[in-house]
């Protein structure tokens, strides 16, 4: 019996050593996705000892960086192409579905809209609407895919609202933002250079704390957009620990937190 308890004490001591001394995993995550991956990879490394640090930002540049060579180990998108565009370039392995999210409008504090009335309010020349740049980060493609949708709602909606819309980031013509912003929309809606900015609704709720008043309205089901968000395994020396992680994400722990953070969680019982 004592044999027995000295060899199994002796088996977990060795397991966390071995913990202890994997490397961090890499995690490469849509901004939007970082208050939720944040409470997961801390119930990972609760679970499995194992740390995990994140990098965050627009999917279309951290896709980017992976593409090119960047090292990291596993790539959670706010779209299915990114994550797909390094299964397809032999980067990483399968492209998952792992949550969703939906577009909503997010109005600054002392506008008021309604899903009814929200187009028309969109179109008023006096309301300024932004979005993520649709080059780099799936946010603004949707956007852009809504505008679209807006054609057939009502005739030449789609040119006004392309015409209008001011993209955020820091290239000429665009709607910069000072440096470590902790939230660059909430900093636009809060100094009013917009009125409105097309961001996930998941966004819009997280920065009602930060800025009372502001509201997030959801769009009209004639012009709903649905974000499908993937994720991959990055092939490399880490790549069975960033399997585990990906596993965890997609388990009901996961999953759960996920839909706490507002997400559609689909794979949740």
């Amino acid at each position: 019996m004592r044999a027995a308890l000295a060899t199994a004490l002796l088996s977990l001591t060795v397991s966390a050593a071995l913990a202890a001394e994997s490397a961090p995993i890499r995690l490469y995550s849509a901004g939007s996705l970082r208050a939720a991956l944040t409470d997961i990879a801390a119930a990972y490394s609760s679970t499995y000892h194992v740390n995990v640090e994140p990098v965050y930002g627009a999917s279309g540049a951290l896709g980017d960086r992976l593409v090119k060579g960047e090292a990291g180990d596993i790539f959670t998108s706010a779209d299915m192409g990114y994550p797909e565009a390094l299964t397809q370039a032999g980067k990483s392995g399968p492209t998952v579905l792992f949550a969703r999210n939906h577009l909503c409008a997010i109005l600054r504090p002392g506008l008021h809209a309604t899903s009814n009335t929200l187009l028309a309010t969109l179109l008023n020349p006096a309301i300024r609407v932004g979005t993520s740049s649709p080059s780099n980060d799936p946010g603004g493609a949707y956007a852009w895919a809504m505008f679209k949708k807006a054609e057939a709602v009502r005739s030449g909606s789609r040119a006004t609202l392309e015409g209008k819309a001011l993209r955020m980031g820091n290239e000429p013509g665009m709607l910069a933002v000072p440096p470590n912003t902790k939230n660059a929309m909430v900093w636009l809606l809060q100094t009013q250079r917009l009125d409105i900015f097309l961001s996930y609704c998941t966004n819009g709720h997280a920065a009602e704390t930060d800025l009372p008043g502001l509201s997030t309205v959801t769009l009209p089901p004639e012009l709903s957009i649905v974000a499908n968000e993937g994720l991959t395994v990055l092939k490399g020396a880490n790549e069975e620990h960033a399997t585990q992680f990906a596993l965890f994400i997609l388990s009901p722990v996961g999953q759960k937190i996920l839909a706490e953070h507002g997400f559609d969680a689909p794979l949740q019982p």
